[in-house]
């Protein structure tokens, strides 16, 4: 792929117009917050299902609803458990389904996407608790088991292999992790230095989201910001993706990090000039090529590569 850096479609991209200001988000805007999301990510994600071929259905594993996302063709290598975004206050499973069909057809592996409650209305441990549901069904099925998650999702994914790795139960032979949102307290140049450089996210947004996630519980607690939690040489090879622009960018290299200094195997890939979970957007070809990078890391490590 030949370019100077980012991609023509990327530099289109920031030279669009901001979307319409909602507001401050709180639980009193929250719904509209979740409405625009809706709008925005619903037809990708259409687009993606019929643009990948994978079959999509909805199924309860555990006693929470997910989405079982299966791709084209053959018998899938395997199952990866995938972790929606949204600041643990917006999104679906489904509007996920921009990545998470991506991730299917890439790597050749059943998609298992949590559709986990949000806050304000369930504010923390309430998300973790349903994934961790659906981990535990997971983790025990037979034949090769991953985790991939986005932002908040992201977050969850490191959660939920902490606490599978303290209680002794089996983790996941690869993870992805894209802009991971790890550290609800914000420490990090790039959460100052990119709010407003960052086209799809401010640090306003994730301060209050951070503040209903998290209620009553301190957000620098390992369940809630995971990037303070215990890695070990058993947590799984994984790949951080994140972009010089991603409001996310310093906590996505620190806790790559931290996990080598615990003997992890990661790689980060930095793409310039881009932002936060820039895979959402399809028309960008730095989204297919990382989607295919983190499809490969995950068919590589699953089938025994």
């Amino acid at each position: 792929m030949s370019r100077d850096y980012m991609s023509e479609a990327a530099r289109a991209f920031l030279e669009q117009p901001a979307p319409d200001d909602l507001g401050p988000l709180g639980p009193d805007t929250v719904g509209a917050y979740r409405k625009m999301a809706k709008d925005e990510f619903l037809p990708r994600s259409e687009r993606a299902v019929a643009g990948y071929g994978v079959t999509v259905a909805e199924v309860e594993i555990g006693g929470v609803p997910c989405l079982d996302i299966l791709p084209p063709g053959g018998e899938p290598i395997g199952t990866v458990l995938y972790c929606y975004g949204g600041g643990y206050v917006t999104g679906s499973a489904r509007e996920d389904l921009i990545v998470s069909a991506g991730l299917c057809r890439h790597s050749g592996a059943r998609v298992v996407a949590v559709d986990y409650r949000l806050a304000p209305e369930h504010p923390y441990p309430a998300a973790i608790e349903d994934g961790a549901a659906v981990y535990d069904v997971l983790c025990r099925e037979a034949g090769a088991f991953g985790i991939a998650g986005e932002s908040a999702g992201g977050n969850m994914a490191l959660a939920l292999m902490q606490r599978a790795s303290a209680e002794g139960l089996f983790l996941p032979v690869a993870a992805v992790l894209l802009s991971p949102w790890c550290d609800l307290a914000h420490g990090g140049d790039s959460v100052q230095a990119n709010d407003g450089r960052d086209p799809t996210l401010d640090l306003a947004f994730v301060e209050a989201a951070a503040k209903m996630y998290a209620g009553e519980t301190p957000r620098e607690a390992p369940g809630v910001s995971p990037i303070g939690g215990a890695f070990g040489p058993e947590f799984p090879p994984t790949l951080v993706t994140t972009g010089t622009r991603d409001l996310l960018m310093s906590p996505s290299i620190e806790v790559t990090r931290r996990m080598r200094a615990a003997g992890v195997s990661v790689d980060l890939d930095v793409y310039d000039g881009l932002w936060h979970v820039f895979e959402f957007y399809d028309e960008l070809p730095e989204a297919a090529e990382s989607l295919s990078r983190c499809g490969a890391h995950l068919a590589r490590h699953m089938s025994g590569g």
